[in-house]
């Protein structure tokens, strides 16, 4: 099976996770396709200026991939600067939250699968 980019369902999400701004999340894969061994596969487009906020992970675990632009990666309360080609991974149990601090696009690659 192929799905084409265009094929793909793409939302706004305001104040993503209590963070600031809309978030455009492009929907790589539907829920309903994990199985049962996850939940997210999706592309997080950051404007200039916006975050994702800081959140627990609970029974699952994530990768982000940073796909494109830079900004600040919250790890646990460690913020590390992020730029394309960097990947962070959030353990179960863990904290964590990202900010576009950058002048183009934040793109993040992110996959939560359950733990």
């Amino acid at each position: 099976m192929v799905r084409k980019g265009s094929e793909m369902r793409s939302e706004a999400r305001s104040e993503m996770g209590g963070g600031k701004g809309s978030v455009e999340v492009i929907q790589i894969m539907e829920r309903d396709e994990f199985r049962g061994k996850g939940r997210l596969f999706a592309r997080n487009i950051l404007k200039p200026g916006t975050s994702i906020g800081y959140h627990k992970h609970t029974g699952d675990f994530e990768a982000y991939f940073i796909a494109r632009g830079e900004g600040v990666f919250n790890d646990n309360g460690e913020l590390i600067p992020v730029k394309a080609g960097d990947v962070g991974i959030i353990e179960n149990g863990q904290s964590h939250a990202i900010e576009n601090t950058g002048s183009e696009e934040l793109e993040v690659i992110a996959l939560v699968l359950f733990d």
